[in-house]
Parts: C-alpha cells; sequence; structure tokens
C-alpha cells in the first residue's frame, strides 16, 4: 500500500465529520438562541467564517515550521493566561476573569491554550519519545509544564478547561509510551488537588450538592440541570421537531452555549442527541486512527498533534454530555463546533487543520507500518512490565 494512502483516507474520515458538527451548529445556535434575538446568530456566523480563515492560515503552514517553534506554542499559552489575570486587561464576567477584550472581540485564554500545548507537546513527544520509558524527567518536565497554564486557568477560576487540558496532556504522554506508575501517582496528587479546590470554594461544593440531588435545588444552584432534565424528559424518542423547543424561550440559562445539547434532545429527541453523539464518537475516533498511522510511519509530530486534538474534543464532548445529563457536575464548557462561542469555535477548527496539514505531508523518515508497530509494542510491553 502507498504510505499517504491511510492519511488521504482519514483526511475524508475527518473532513464529513467536522463539516457536518459545524452545519449542526449553525442551525441548533439558531434555534436556541431564537428568544436572545439575531444577534447571537450574527456573532456565530461571524465567528465561523474568522475560523474558516484562520483554519486555512494554519493549514498553510507546514507542519515542520510548527515543530521548529514548539516551545512558542507553551510560551504563549503561559503569557495569555497570566495577562487575563492582570488588571487592566482581563475582563470579569460573571465574577470570572477569563477574557481579554480587544476591540469588539473577546480572546479567552483557556482555548488558546489548547492549541498552543498541543503544538508544544507535539513537538516535545517528537524529540524525546525513546526517553519516555526510561527516564521520569522526560515526563515531569512537559506535565509539569502543562499543569503550570493549568493552575493559571483554575486562578481565573476555570478548573474545567484546565481538568480538560491536564487530563489530555497525561493521557498524551501515556499513549506516547510513559509507564503506567508514574501515572498512578499524579493521579492520586490530582484527585486530592482538586478535592481541595472543591472544598475552598464554596460554588464548587454548591455546584456538587446540586449533582447529587438537583431536584433538592430545583430553584438555586440545581436550576440549570433540572432545566436540562425537563428538556430531554419532553424531548423523548423523536423530540418535538426543530425551532419548536421550549426550555430555550428563558428557561434554561446558557441554552445557546453550554447547555445547547439539552436543546438537541428536545428538539430532535433521543434520536437526533444519539445521532450527533455518534458524529462526535466517529471524528475522534478518526483522529486516533490519524495518530496511529503517523506514528506507525515515524510522523511523530503530526501523529501526537492528531492525538492530542482527539482527547480535547472527545473529553470535552464528555464532559458537555455529562453536565446536560446530571451525570458530572455543573461546568461551563461548551460543545466543540456546535455550541455558541467563537474562541471555542476557532481554535477547534484550528487545531483540525493543524492535524489535516499533515496528512497531506509526506513523513520525512517513513518507515512501514509494520516494523514501526512492532518496535511500539515491544517498547511499551517492556514499560508496562517495568
Amino acid at each position: 500500500m502507498n504510505a499517504t494512502a491511510p492519511g488521504q483516507s482519514s483526511l475524508a474520515g475527518i473532513l464529513v465529520p467536522f463539516i457536518a458538527l459545524l452545519a449542526v451548529g449553525v442551525v441548533m445556535v439558531a434555534s436556541a438562541s431564537v428568544a436572545l434575538g439575531d444577534g447571537f446568530f450574527n456573532r456565530h456566523i461571524f465567528s465561523l467564517a474568522v475560523a474558516v480563515i484562520l483554519a486555512g492560515a494554519v493549514f498553510a503552514v507546514p507542519p515542520g515550521w510548527w515543530d521548529k517553534v514548539y516551545l512558542l506554542g507553551w510560551a504563549v499559552a503561559v503569557l495569555m493566561a497570566i495577562a487575563v489575570l492582570l488588571p487592566g486587561i482581563g475582563t470579569e464576567v460573571n465574577h470570572a476573569q477569563r477574557w481579554i477584550r480587544i476591540g469588539g472581540f473577546s480572546l479567552q485564554p483557556s482555548e488558546l491554550a489548547k492549541f498552543g500545548l498541543c503544538v508544544y507537546l507535539a513537538g516535545y513527544i517528537r524529540r524525546h519519545e525513546q526517553s519516555l520509558q526510561e527516564d521520569p524527567k522526560t515526563i515531569l518536565i512537559p506535565f509539569g509544564m502543562v499543569c503550570v497554564v493549568g493552575a493559571l486557568l483554575v486562578a481565573q477560576p476555570d478548573l474545567g478547561s484546565a481538568v480538560v487540558i491536564v487530563f489530555a496532556a497525561a493521557v498524551l504522554l501515556y499513549l506516547a509510551g510513559a509507564r503506567l506508575r508514574y501515572f498512578v501517582l499524579l493521579a492520586i496528587v490530582g484527585v486530592v488537588a482538586l478535592a481541595v479546590l472543591i472544598e475552598i470554594a464554596p460554588y464548587r461544593m454548591q455546584r456538587l450538592i446540586a449533582f447529587l440531588d438537583p431536584w433538592s435545588v430545583a430553584f438555586g444552584s440545581g436550576y440549570q440541570l433540572t432545566q436540562a432534565l425537563i428538556a430531554f424528559g419532553r424531548g423523548e424518542l423523536f423530540g418535538l421537531g426543530l425551532g419548536e423547543g421550549i426550555q430555550k424561550l428563558f428557561y434554561l440559562p446558557e441554552a445557546h452555549n453550554d447547555f445547547i445539547f439539552a436543546v438537541v434532545a428536545e428538539e430532535l429527541g433521543a434520536v437526533g442527541a444519539i445521532f450527533i453523539a455518534g458524529v462526535f464518537t466517529y471524528l475522534v475516533f478518526q483522529l486516533f486512527t490519524l495518530g496511529r498511522i503517523h506514528v506507525e510511519r515515524y510522523s511523530l509530530f503530526t501523529g501526537y498533534a492528531a492525538y492530542f486534538t482527539g482527547l480535547i474534543i472527545g473529553v470535552q464532548f464528555l464532559v458537555n454530555l455529562g453536565v446536560n445529563t446530571g451525570a458530572l457536575p455543573t461546568k461551563g464548557l461548551t460543545l466543540p463546533f456546535v455550541s455558541y462561542g467563537g474562541n471555542s469555535l476557532i481554535v477547534s477548527c484550528a487545531m483540525v487543520a493543524l492535524v489535516l496539514r499533515g496528512t497531506m505531508q509526506q513523513p520525512a523518515h517513513s518507515t512501514p507500518g509494520k516494523t514501526r508497530r512492532k518496535t511500539l509494542g515491544k517498547i511499551r510491553k517492556k514499560g508496562r512490565a517495568a
């Protein structure tokens, strides 16, 4: 088989669900924001246009250039996360300082950090993959640098984005061959840190209580979740019909944003919700398949960028789905490509464009996949045994 054939087939496998989710987002934002006026829909279309333009710019840059400036990805993520905390630069909304306003546009450092860390981790692993098994420093350095960004995001506060980014980075390092025993200790430390962060912030504890029994605080901290659950119940199997939902009419807060999946369930029913979940699953599967293909062929930067992109999209989808259905405590995370939110849309499209550009690049040191697979198997078997 030709070395580029798998990449070409994966290109279509990523583009189809990617475009489908963007189309679903346009339709559902239009429906979910109907009670809020045309402004939200118009801004979503504008953000989509910007996302397409910037994704095109990212696609035009060869992967080798991103690989060379991989440290810049981490530096930009840190600098933006620091800048948003500075008085006069960051803008506070609802007791959270997560945005930097530039003219009529707002930058959200937590979203930009995803792209920056994607470039950084892919570049770092390409350089140090062989030593991930043997040298703990090789793992602790990138993981520590990611945790620095995560800590700055928590300070905003944006615990949800920090958890998604740190978790995705940890899984990526594991996929790259790091020993499992290192992550057991890191997981224990992470759980303890998460418990402390919940304990010291009263509003986080209220969200946890609402998660455990939302109906006991249905008009308090559990209001969003109970309204979302009502939307799921009203939708039943086939939904009320596109545009016919009631919960979006000032009952369900953030219906066009964090809780847009509940609007999908009410208007398109369980069938529509399952279909969209299937599209997300297929997209993540294709990104992981592409990552495996490129790693096996020693195109490591593109391979690990694909893995990280798949992890970010997959984890964020699962968290958003869990929040909407009450399986997880309420947390403000958008549904990638579908929710209203310019920064999330732009960065998600840019990450996909980075991966797609890699599929067009012939690996510099292409090795037959079977040989690479055997090599990886031996490395990981040795690491797991240790």
